[in-house]
């Protein structure tokens, strides 16, 4: 997995304003984080372990294979391969950044 790419294309998801309202943190583990900050106009992408409302934890590989459609994100929930911490409610609302 490329951390850049990933991100990158988290980046082009999101836009200037998604609309989601809060701080999203992907925890992706040896790898590194994405951080997503909505709270903002423009939304701000980055890599850095800031602080968030909702940080979502799961592996790299799963990560991938979310973003590329293999693996349905409320299956990976349901299977324990993706776990969230703090704002379930802006968890629900990512759903059309992965996949």
């Amino acid at each position: 997995m490329n951390l850049e790419e990933e991100t990158n294309k988290i980046r082009e998801k999101v836009g200037d304003d998604c609309g989601i309202g809060g701080k999203i943190k992907f925890d992706l583990g040896d790898v590194g984080v994405i951080f997503v900050d909505a709270s903002i106009v423009p939304n701000i992408v980055n890599n850095d372990n800031d602080d968030a409302d909702c940080t979502i934890s799961l592996s790299s590989e799963d990560f991938t294979q979310i973003q590329s459609g293999e693996l349905d994100p409320t299956t990976a929930f349901m299977m324990g391969k993706l776990k969230i911490d703090g704002n379930m409610g802006l968890a629900m609302k990512i759903q059309g950044m992965m996949g």
